[in-house]
Protein backbone atom coordinates (compact mmCIF):
# COMPACT_ATOMS: atom_id res chain seq x y z
CA UNK A 1 0.00 0.00 0.00
CA UNK A 2 1.47 3.41 -1.27
CA UNK A 3 0.26 6.70 0.40
CA UNK A 4 -2.53 8.69 -1.54
CA UNK A 5 -2.97 11.75 -0.13
CA UNK A 6 -5.83 12.58 -0.91
CA UNK A 7 -7.49 9.24 0.92
CA UNK A 8 -6.64 10.81 4.31
CA UNK A 9 -7.65 14.48 3.68
CA UNK A 10 -8.96 16.40 6.92
CA UNK A 11 -6.96 13.21 9.01
CA UNK A 12 -4.19 13.42 11.63
CA UNK A 13 -1.12 12.48 10.85
CA UNK A 14 1.07 10.84 13.75
CA UNK A 15 4.83 11.05 13.35
CA UNK A 16 7.00 8.86 14.78
CA UNK A 17 10.16 10.09 15.75
CA UNK A 18 11.57 13.64 16.01
CA UNK A 19 15.19 13.22 14.43
CA UNK A 20 15.85 14.99 11.34
CA UNK A 21 13.93 13.06 9.38
CA UNK A 22 10.95 13.01 11.58
CA UNK A 23 10.66 16.62 11.84
CA UNK A 24 11.31 17.41 8.35
CA UNK A 25 7.87 15.60 7.71
CA UNK A 26 5.71 16.84 10.58
CA UNK A 27 6.64 20.45 8.68
CA UNK A 28 5.92 19.19 5.28
CA UNK A 29 2.92 17.67 6.51
CA UNK A 30 1.37 20.82 8.34
CA UNK A 31 2.31 23.10 5.58
CA UNK A 32 0.32 20.54 3.11
CA UNK A 33 -2.83 21.27 5.73
CA UNK A 34 -2.53 18.12 8.05
CA UNK A 35 -3.60 17.58 11.63
CA UNK A 36 -0.14 16.51 12.45
CA UNK A 37 0.38 14.87 16.29
CA UNK A 38 4.23 14.04 16.92
CA UNK A 39 5.58 11.31 19.23
CA UNK A 40 8.98 10.57 20.57
CA UNK A 41 10.37 8.42 23.58
CA UNK A 42 13.01 10.48 24.73
CA UNK A 43 12.01 12.80 28.07
CA UNK A 44 9.34 15.45 27.51
CA UNK A 45 12.18 17.93 27.92
CA UNK A 46 14.37 16.92 24.83
CA UNK A 47 11.02 17.11 22.93
CA UNK A 48 9.77 20.29 23.61
CA UNK A 49 13.61 21.60 23.33
CA UNK A 50 13.22 20.45 19.33
CA UNK A 51 8.91 21.57 18.93
CA UNK A 52 10.24 24.85 18.11
CA UNK A 53 11.35 24.09 14.83
CA UNK A 54 7.98 23.08 13.83
CA UNK A 55 4.51 25.11 12.87
CA UNK A 56 2.34 26.04 15.46
CA UNK A 57 -0.47 24.35 16.21
CA UNK A 58 1.16 20.48 16.02
CA UNK A 59 0.48 18.73 19.27
CA UNK A 60 3.04 16.33 20.53
CA UNK A 61 3.87 14.18 23.02
CA UNK A 62 7.31 12.81 24.82
CA UNK A 63 8.42 10.51 27.48
CA UNK A 64 6.83 7.37 25.07
CA UNK A 65 4.29 6.34 23.00
CA UNK A 66 0.86 6.13 24.04
CA UNK A 67 -3.11 4.70 22.94
CA UNK A 68 -3.74 8.71 21.66
CA UNK A 69 -1.79 7.46 18.46
CA UNK A 70 -4.62 4.82 17.83
CA UNK A 71 -6.56 7.85 16.53
CA UNK A 72 -4.70 8.89 14.39
CA UNK A 73 -5.71 8.70 10.41
CA UNK A 74 -2.24 7.34 9.72
CA UNK A 75 1.40 7.19 10.54
CA UNK A 76 4.89 7.85 9.33
CA UNK A 77 7.50 6.23 11.03
CA UNK A 78 11.32 8.02 11.17
CA UNK A 79 13.90 5.41 9.16
CA UNK A 80 15.83 5.02 13.29
CA UNK A 81 12.45 3.14 14.12
CA UNK A 82 12.56 -0.33 14.03
CA UNK A 83 10.10 -2.40 12.64
CA UNK A 84 9.40 -4.71 14.93
CA UNK A 85 8.93 -1.77 17.56
CA UNK A 86 6.08 -2.48 20.42
CA UNK A 87 4.23 0.96 18.98
CA UNK A 88 3.95 -0.39 15.14
CA UNK A 89 2.58 -3.70 16.22
CA UNK A 90 0.20 -1.92 18.43
CA UNK A 91 -1.08 0.84 15.28
CA UNK A 92 -1.75 -2.24 13.12
CA UNK A 93 -3.92 -3.67 15.46
CA UNK A 94 -5.50 -0.51 15.58
CA UNK A 95 -5.43 -0.59 11.63
CA UNK A 96 -3.61 2.66 11.38
CA UNK A 97 -1.61 2.76 8.26
CA UNK A 98 2.18 3.15 8.70
CA UNK A 99 4.22 4.58 5.74
CA UNK A 100 7.73 5.19 5.41
CA UNK A 101 9.24 9.42 5.27
CA UNK A 102 10.55 8.49 2.17
CA UNK A 103 7.39 7.60 0.49
CA UNK A 104 5.26 10.14 2.54
CA UNK A 105 7.31 12.59 1.12
CA UNK A 106 8.11 11.60 -2.22
CA UNK A 107 3.62 11.40 -2.57
CA UNK A 108 4.15 15.46 -2.18
CA UNK A 109 6.87 15.92 -4.50
CA UNK A 110 6.47 17.79 -8.01
CA UNK A 111 9.72 16.19 -9.36
CA UNK A 112 8.91 12.93 -10.60
CA UNK A 113 12.45 11.79 -11.42
CA UNK A 114 14.75 9.80 -8.78
CA UNK A 115 18.00 8.55 -8.92
CA UNK A 116 18.67 6.23 -5.68
CA UNK A 117 22.06 5.26 -4.35
CA UNK A 118 22.42 2.74 -1.65
CA UNK A 119 24.64 -0.17 -0.22
CA UNK A 120 26.80 -0.61 2.92
CA UNK A 121 29.24 1.67 2.35
CA UNK A 122 30.06 4.49 -0.12
CA UNK A 123 26.48 5.97 -0.33
CA UNK A 124 27.89 9.09 0.47
CA UNK A 125 30.60 9.45 -1.82
CA UNK A 126 28.47 8.57 -4.26
CA UNK A 127 25.57 10.19 -4.08
CA UNK A 128 27.65 13.39 -3.87
CA UNK A 129 29.30 12.62 -6.83
CA UNK A 130 26.53 11.55 -8.85
CA UNK A 131 24.82 14.88 -8.11
CA UNK A 132 27.42 17.23 -8.93
CA UNK A 133 27.40 15.43 -12.11
CA UNK A 134 23.72 15.82 -12.67
CA UNK A 135 24.13 19.19 -11.20
CA UNK A 136 26.57 20.14 -14.05
CA UNK A 137 25.04 18.19 -16.87
CA UNK A 138 21.60 18.86 -16.96
CA UNK A 139 19.71 21.04 -19.48
CA UNK A 140 18.79 24.79 -18.04
CA UNK A 141 16.07 24.25 -16.02
CA UNK A 142 16.69 20.87 -14.37
CA UNK A 143 17.95 20.80 -11.27
CA UNK A 144 19.41 18.09 -9.21
CA UNK A 145 18.65 17.91 -6.00
CA UNK A 146 20.72 15.57 -3.23
CA UNK A 147 18.51 14.58 -0.36
CA UNK A 148 17.96 11.40 1.96
CA UNK A 149 20.85 10.28 3.80
CA UNK A 150 23.19 12.53 2.97
CA UNK A 151 22.24 14.77 5.20
CA UNK A 152 19.15 16.67 3.77
CA UNK A 153 15.86 14.76 5.09
CA UNK A 154 13.88 14.00 1.87
CA UNK A 155 10.46 15.61 3.03
CA UNK A 156 13.06 18.77 3.13
CA UNK A 157 13.75 18.48 -0.16
CA UNK A 158 10.14 17.39 -1.48
CA UNK A 159 8.92 20.46 -0.37
CA UNK A 160 11.17 23.00 -2.90
CA UNK A 161 11.14 20.17 -5.42
CA UNK A 162 10.12 21.23 -8.99
CA UNK A 163 8.80 19.00 -11.98
CA UNK A 164 11.48 19.03 -13.59
CA UNK A 165 13.82 18.28 -10.92
CA UNK A 166 15.87 14.99 -10.50
CA UNK A 167 16.28 13.64 -7.04
CA UNK A 168 19.60 11.93 -5.94
CA UNK A 169 19.15 9.90 -2.94
CA UNK A 170 21.11 8.45 -0.46
CA UNK A 171 18.94 5.44 0.71
CA UNK A 172 19.78 3.42 3.62
CA UNK A 173 18.21 0.51 4.68
CA UNK A 174 16.23 1.85 7.34
CA UNK A 175 14.22 3.83 4.58
CA UNK A 176 14.06 1.49 2.22
CA UNK A 177 12.78 -1.31 4.55
CA UNK A 178 9.53 0.08 4.98
CA UNK A 179 8.94 1.05 1.28
CA UNK A 180 5.91 -0.10 -0.60
CA UNK A 181 5.75 1.54 -3.63
CA UNK A 182 9.54 3.39 -4.21
CA UNK A 183 10.25 3.26 -7.53
CA UNK A 184 13.53 5.15 -8.69
CA UNK A 185 14.15 5.91 -12.17
CA UNK A 186 17.89 4.97 -11.83
CA UNK A 187 18.85 2.89 -8.78
CA UNK A 188 22.94 1.89 -7.71
CA UNK A 189 23.70 -0.93 -5.32
CA UNK A 190 27.18 -1.01 -4.12
CA UNK A 191 27.60 -3.42 -1.57
CA UNK A 192 26.34 -5.53 0.82
CA UNK A 193 28.43 -6.68 3.83
CA UNK A 194 26.84 -6.87 7.61
CA UNK A 195 25.46 -3.83 9.24
CA UNK A 196 22.32 -2.90 11.54
CA UNK A 197 22.02 -6.56 12.23
CA UNK A 198 20.71 -5.67 15.61
CA UNK A 199 18.04 -3.32 13.79
CA UNK A 200 16.76 -5.86 11.13
CA UNK A 201 16.93 -8.76 13.20
CA UNK A 202 19.11 -10.65 10.64
CA UNK A 203 21.37 -10.48 7.89
CA UNK A 204 18.53 -11.48 5.37
CA UNK A 205 16.15 -9.19 6.57
CA UNK A 206 19.07 -6.35 6.00
CA UNK A 207 19.57 -7.67 2.33
CA UNK A 208 16.11 -8.08 1.53
CA UNK A 209 15.61 -4.26 2.69
CA UNK A 210 18.74 -3.17 0.14
CA UNK A 211 16.60 -5.29 -2.73
CA UNK A 212 14.31 -2.55 -2.22
CA UNK A 213 16.16 -0.43 -3.88
CA UNK A 214 15.07 -1.84 -7.31
CA UNK A 215 12.49 -3.99 -6.40
CA UNK A 216 9.65 -1.31 -8.46
CA UNK A 217 12.10 -0.68 -11.51
CA UNK A 218 10.85 -1.99 -14.91
CA UNK A 219 10.96 -1.10 -18.52
CA UNK A 220 13.41 1.81 -19.28
CA UNK A 221 14.47 2.21 -15.70
CA UNK A 222 18.12 0.91 -14.97
CA UNK A 223 19.99 -0.22 -12.11
CA UNK A 224 23.71 -0.01 -11.73
CA UNK A 225 25.27 -3.55 -10.00
CA UNK A 226 28.34 -3.86 -8.08
CA UNK A 227 29.67 -7.41 -10.51
CA UNK A 228 32.68 -7.96 -7.55
CA UNK A 229 30.43 -7.90 -4.20
CA UNK A 230 28.47 -12.08 -4.54
CA UNK A 231 25.68 -10.74 -2.74
CA UNK A 232 25.22 -7.86 -4.82
CA UNK A 233 25.50 -10.51 -8.03
CA UNK A 234 23.36 -12.68 -6.70
CA UNK A 235 20.55 -10.03 -6.15
CA UNK A 236 20.89 -8.50 -9.76
CA UNK A 237 19.38 -11.44 -10.82
CA UNK A 238 16.11 -10.62 -9.84
CA UNK A 239 16.06 -6.80 -11.64
CA UNK A 240 13.76 -6.57 -14.36
CA UNK A 241 15.12 -3.46 -15.80
CA UNK A 242 18.37 -2.74 -17.80
CA UNK A 243 21.14 -3.73 -15.32
CA UNK A 244 24.89 -2.03 -15.42
CA UNK A 245 27.79 -3.59 -13.61
CA UNK A 246 30.80 -2.39 -12.94
CA UNK A 247 33.74 -4.67 -11.56
CA UNK A 248 37.50 -5.35 -12.71
CA UNK A 249 36.80 -7.23 -15.73
CA UNK A 250 36.46 -5.52 -18.74
CA UNK A 251 34.77 -8.54 -20.45
CA UNK A 252 31.82 -8.99 -17.91
CA UNK A 253 31.05 -5.45 -17.35
CA UNK A 254 30.02 -1.88 -18.40
CA UNK A 255 32.68 0.10 -16.51
CA UNK A 256 36.29 -1.32 -15.23
CA UNK A 257 39.27 0.19 -14.79
CA UNK A 258 42.36 -0.41 -17.19
CA UNK A 259 45.83 1.52 -17.22
CA UNK A 260 44.60 3.72 -14.02
CA UNK A 261 41.78 5.64 -15.94
CA UNK A 262 37.92 4.44 -15.73
CA UNK A 263 36.56 2.66 -18.95
CA UNK A 264 32.83 2.46 -19.57
CA UNK A 265 31.04 0.64 -22.44
CA UNK A 266 27.33 0.66 -22.79
CA UNK A 267 25.08 -0.51 -25.71
CA UNK A 268 24.72 1.01 -28.40
CA UNK A 269 27.55 3.74 -26.90
CA UNK A 270 31.50 4.60 -28.16
CA UNK A 271 33.38 3.72 -25.11
CA UNK A 272 34.39 6.23 -23.00
CA UNK A 273 37.27 6.49 -20.72
CA UNK A 274 37.76 8.68 -17.42
CA UNK A 275 40.76 9.80 -15.33
CA UNK A 276 39.32 9.47 -11.82
CA UNK A 277 38.40 11.70 -9.08
CA UNK A 278 41.64 12.30 -6.88
CA UNK A 279 40.58 10.60 -3.73
CA UNK A 280 42.37 7.51 -1.69
CA UNK A 281 41.41 4.36 -1.25
CA UNK A 282 40.52 1.74 -4.06
CA UNK A 283 37.27 1.44 -3.05
CA UNK A 284 36.21 5.34 -4.06
CA UNK A 285 37.01 4.12 -7.70
CA UNK A 286 34.10 1.69 -7.18
CA UNK A 287 32.37 4.28 -6.14
CA UNK A 288 32.91 6.89 -9.15
CA UNK A 289 32.34 3.96 -11.45
CA UNK A 290 29.16 3.98 -10.08
CA UNK A 291 28.45 7.34 -10.48
CA UNK A 292 29.57 7.67 -13.89
CA UNK A 293 27.35 4.67 -14.54
CA UNK A 294 24.46 6.16 -13.38
CA UNK A 295 25.17 9.70 -15.36
CA UNK A 296 25.72 7.82 -18.86
CA UNK A 297 22.82 5.21 -18.26
CA UNK A 298 20.70 8.52 -17.77
CA UNK A 299 22.33 9.73 -20.89
CA UNK A 300 25.13 12.55 -19.50
CA UNK A 301 27.25 14.07 -22.15
CA UNK A 302 30.46 12.38 -21.32
CA UNK A 303 32.26 15.55 -21.27
CA UNK A 304 30.81 16.98 -18.45
CA UNK A 305 31.43 13.91 -16.72
CA UNK A 306 35.14 14.14 -16.85
CA UNK A 307 34.93 17.80 -15.47
CA UNK A 308 33.39 16.90 -12.33
CA UNK A 309 35.46 13.59 -11.97
CA UNK A 310 38.68 16.21 -12.09
CA UNK A 311 37.26 18.36 -9.77
CA UNK A 312 35.57 16.17 -7.12
CA UNK A 313 37.51 16.04 -3.80
CA UNK A 314 35.15 13.81 -1.69
CA UNK A 315 32.75 14.65 0.94
CA UNK A 316 33.83 15.24 5.21
CA UNK A 317 34.18 12.63 7.27
CA UNK A 318 35.38 9.94 4.90
CA UNK A 319 38.87 9.90 4.78
CA UNK A 320 39.36 13.54 5.02
CA UNK A 321 42.26 15.27 5.78
CA UNK A 322 41.81 16.92 8.92
CA UNK A 323 45.59 18.25 9.25
CA UNK A 324 48.93 17.29 10.36
CA UNK A 325 50.46 17.45 13.74
CA UNK A 326 53.97 17.88 14.59
CA UNK A 327 54.31 15.20 11.30
CA UNK A 328 51.76 13.02 12.41
CA UNK A 329 48.89 12.82 9.90
CA UNK A 330 45.23 13.01 10.85
CA UNK A 331 42.50 11.54 9.07
CA UNK A 332 38.59 12.06 9.98
CA UNK A 333 36.96 9.03 8.96
CA UNK A 334 33.83 9.42 11.42
CA UNK A 335 31.66 8.16 8.69
CA UNK A 336 33.16 4.66 8.84
CA UNK A 337 30.53 3.55 11.56
CA UNK A 338 30.65 -0.03 10.57
CA UNK A 339 33.63 -2.86 10.81
CA UNK A 340 33.68 -2.97 6.70
CA UNK A 341 34.34 0.91 6.44
CA UNK A 342 37.33 0.90 8.91
CA UNK A 343 38.64 -2.08 7.23
CA UNK A 344 38.28 -0.63 3.72
CA UNK A 345 40.06 2.70 5.66
CA UNK A 346 42.85 0.47 6.99
CA UNK A 347 43.36 -0.59 3.90
CA UNK A 348 44.49 3.08 1.99
CA UNK A 349 47.12 3.35 5.05
CA UNK A 350 49.54 0.43 4.24
CA UNK A 351 52.69 0.06 6.53
CA UNK A 352 52.38 -0.49 10.48
CA UNK A 353 52.18 3.43 11.48
CA UNK A 354 48.38 3.85 11.77
CA UNK A 355 47.36 5.17 15.26
CA UNK A 356 43.54 4.03 15.18
CA UNK A 357 40.24 5.57 17.14
CA UNK A 358 37.97 2.85 17.35
CA UNK A 359 34.62 2.53 19.73
CA UNK A 360 31.52 4.17 20.18
CA UNK A 361 28.00 2.34 20.43
CA UNK A 362 28.22 -0.93 19.25
CA UNK A 363 26.24 -2.31 16.71
CA UNK A 364 26.00 -6.04 17.31
CA UNK A 365 28.61 -7.13 14.47
CA UNK A 366 32.08 -8.16 15.66
CA UNK A 367 35.58 -6.76 15.36
CA UNK A 368 37.48 -9.45 14.90
CA UNK A 369 37.33 -9.03 10.92
CA UNK A 370 39.89 -6.10 11.46
CA UNK A 371 42.63 -8.41 13.24
CA UNK A 372 44.69 -9.22 10.03
CA UNK A 373 44.70 -5.77 9.13
CA UNK A 374 45.61 -4.64 12.68
CA UNK A 375 48.48 -6.57 12.41
CA UNK A 376 49.60 -5.24 9.13
CA UNK A 377 48.85 -1.45 9.70
CA UNK A 378 48.14 -0.45 13.70
CA UNK A 379 51.09 0.55 15.31
CA UNK A 380 48.34 1.73 18.43
CA UNK A 381 44.59 0.91 19.13
CA UNK A 382 42.88 3.76 21.36
CA UNK A 383 39.34 2.82 22.23
CA UNK A 384 36.45 4.92 23.42
CA UNK A 385 32.74 4.75 24.29
CA UNK A 386 30.49 2.53 25.26
CA UNK A 387 31.99 -0.65 23.15
CA UNK A 388 35.65 0.03 24.08
CA UNK A 389 35.65 -3.58 26.41
CA UNK A 390 33.94 -5.41 23.38
CA UNK A 391 36.71 -4.13 20.67
CA UNK A 392 39.39 -4.74 23.42
CA UNK A 393 38.60 -8.57 23.66
CA UNK A 394 38.19 -8.93 20.18
CA UNK A 395 41.76 -7.07 19.27
CA UNK A 396 43.77 -7.83 22.42
CA UNK A 397 47.53 -8.96 21.61
CA UNK A 398 47.67 -7.66 17.98
CA UNK A 399 48.63 -3.85 18.78
CA UNK A 400 49.10 -1.92 21.95
CA UNK A 401 45.96 -0.94 23.03
CA UNK A 402 45.01 2.81 25.13
CA UNK A 403 42.03 2.89 26.64
CA UNK A 404 40.52 6.30 26.87
CA UNK A 405 37.58 6.25 26.97
CA UNK A 406 36.38 9.51 25.34
CA UNK A 407 37.70 11.73 22.01
CA UNK A 408 40.12 14.49 23.50
CA UNK A 409 41.54 11.91 25.72
CA UNK A 410 42.49 9.74 22.75
CA UNK A 411 43.66 12.96 20.64
CA UNK A 412 45.97 13.56 23.30
CA UNK A 413 47.29 9.88 24.00
CA UNK A 414 47.97 9.49 20.10
CA UNK A 415 49.66 13.13 19.51
CA UNK A 416 51.79 12.14 23.02
CA UNK A 417 52.78 8.31 21.81
CA UNK A 418 52.60 9.02 17.48
CA UNK A 419 55.91 10.14 15.51
CA UNK A 420 56.60 12.68 12.10
CA UNK A 421 54.98 9.91 9.57
CA UNK A 422 52.72 8.19 11.78
CA UNK A 423 48.65 8.62 10.78
CA UNK A 424 46.33 9.73 13.56
CA UNK A 425 42.96 7.94 12.26
CA UNK A 426 39.62 8.12 13.72
CA UNK A 427 37.65 5.30 11.80
CA UNK A 428 35.77 4.36 15.18
CA UNK A 429 33.70 1.17 13.28
CA UNK A 430 31.03 2.23 15.71
CA UNK A 431 27.70 4.02 15.83
CA UNK A 432 28.58 7.78 17.67
CA UNK A 433 24.95 7.73 19.72
CA UNK A 434 26.34 7.13 23.10
CA UNK A 435 28.92 9.89 23.47
CA UNK A 436 27.88 12.57 20.17
CA UNK A 437 24.67 13.84 18.79
CA UNK A 438 25.54 11.81 15.21
CA UNK A 439 28.76 10.75 13.04
CA UNK A 440 29.13 14.20 12.04
CA UNK A 441 29.80 15.46 15.37
CA UNK A 442 32.30 13.26 16.13
CA UNK A 443 33.94 14.18 13.30
CA UNK A 444 33.58 18.01 13.84
CA UNK A 445 35.17 17.18 17.56
CA UNK A 446 37.73 15.46 16.43
CA UNK A 447 39.05 17.80 13.62
CA UNK A 448 38.32 20.72 16.12
CA UNK A 449 40.88 18.93 18.35
CA UNK A 450 43.35 18.37 15.89
CA UNK A 451 43.03 22.20 14.99
CA UNK A 452 43.73 22.79 18.81
CA UNK A 453 46.86 20.85 18.57
CA UNK A 454 48.83 23.08 16.23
Amino acid sequence: MSFAAKAYRGKTAAVLGLGKSGLAAARLLKAKGFKVFVSDRRPRREVKAVLGRLAAGVRWEGGGHSARLRQAGFAVKSPGLPSRAPVLADLRAAHVPVFSELETALAFCAAQDVVAVTGTNGKTTTTALAAEIFRRGLPRGRRALAAGNIGTPVSETAARAKAKDVLILEVSSYQLEDSRSFHPRAAALLNITPDHVEHHGSMQAYIEAKAKVFAEQQGDDFCVFNAEDPLVLKLSRRCRCRRLYFGRKGALVHAWVEGGRIRVRLPEAKEASFVPPSLPGAHNLDNAMAAVLLALGWGLAPAVVQKVLKSFRGVPHRLEDAGTVRGIRCVNDSKATNVDSTMVALRTFPGKNVLLILGGLHKGSPYKPLQQLIESAVKGILTIGSAAAKVEADLSGLAPIFPCGDLKTAVDTALRIGAPGDVLLLSPACASFDQFRDFEDRGDQFKALVRAAR
